[in-house]
């Protein structure tokens, strides 16, 4: 059957269909919206005991799957950087994968063991990074990071790389910092400048959570998918104008 409407999460996936063939007018985009309750909801649990770091230790966190696309191994070489500068800095990484293994090899590599702490899945990955003092995201490529949605609702300052939707998300220099994706020493130095300011650190987070809660509500999705329903109900449909779809 044909499809009438692509629902994209970002632009950047829009644009990849569109890309490939699917006409522009078929494709709309409607990004993720972030439960605002549910991150309410979410006990704040503190990373320090937790996870048994050092008091007053500042954490850096990451909630993702350890799979390629996340870009780890820049986060890891970002880390060794960061520790340089700021040696009571920890890196916080919630997420199990396929990597697991590499990532760990590198860590031991690096000689980061007591600087970077590869957390496992956790269940209550939102009431850990509730207490992140930064937010870090390492993507080589991403439609548009739903986690830093959270991030933002949480009032947590980010640095991100501007992979595929990111930057549609966290607007650079207002509501966080953005570097190019795979480049672990920028990565590295938006994180210990970040780390050094802490009243930047506040005002991005703050008008992180005013974005977050004026543009990315579910309630705000919800809408554009009824829009965009309302919209899909006065065109003919995909089978009336488009050539018969293909058997099989």
């Amino acid at each position: 059957s044909q499809v009438d409407l692509f629902l994209c999460a970002s632009n950047a996936i829009r644009q990849m269909l569109i890309d490939d063939g699917v006409p522009a007018q078929r494709t709309t985009t409607v990004h993720d919206g972030c439960d605002l309750e549910r991150v309410a909801a979410a006990p704040r649990l503190d990373v320090h005991q937790e996870l048994w770091l050092p008091r007053g230790a500042p954490v850096i966190g990451n909630v993702a799957a350890l799979v390629p696309h996340k870009g780890h191994r820049h986060l890891v070489n970002a880390a060794a950087a960061v520790v340089r500068d700021v040696p009571d800095a920890r890196f916080v990484i919630v997420g199990e994968g396929e990597l697991e293994s590499s990532i760990r090899r590198q860590i031991k590599e690096l000689h980061l063991e007591k600087h970077v702490l590869l957390a496992g899945f956790r269940a209550d990955a939102l009431s850990l990074q509730k207490s992140f003092d930064l937010f870090a995201m390492s993507s080589v490529t991403e439609g548009m990071g739903s986690v830093l949605l959270d991030a933002m609702e949480i009032g947590q300052p980010i640095v991100a790389t501007s992979a595929g939707g990111i930057p549609e998300v966290v607007v650079d220099g207002e509501t966080g910092v953005l570097v190019p994706p795979r480049d672990g020493p920028a990565l590295a130095a938006a994180i210990v400048r970040l780390l050094g300011d802490p009243e930047r650190q506040a005002r991005l987070g703050a008008a992180a959570q005013q974005r977050v809660r004026s543009s990315f509500s579910v309630g705000r999705m919800v809408q554009r998918i009824l829009d965009a329903y309302d919209r899909l109900a006065g065109t003919p449909h995909a089978a009336d104008s488009a050539r018969p779809a293909a058997a099989g």
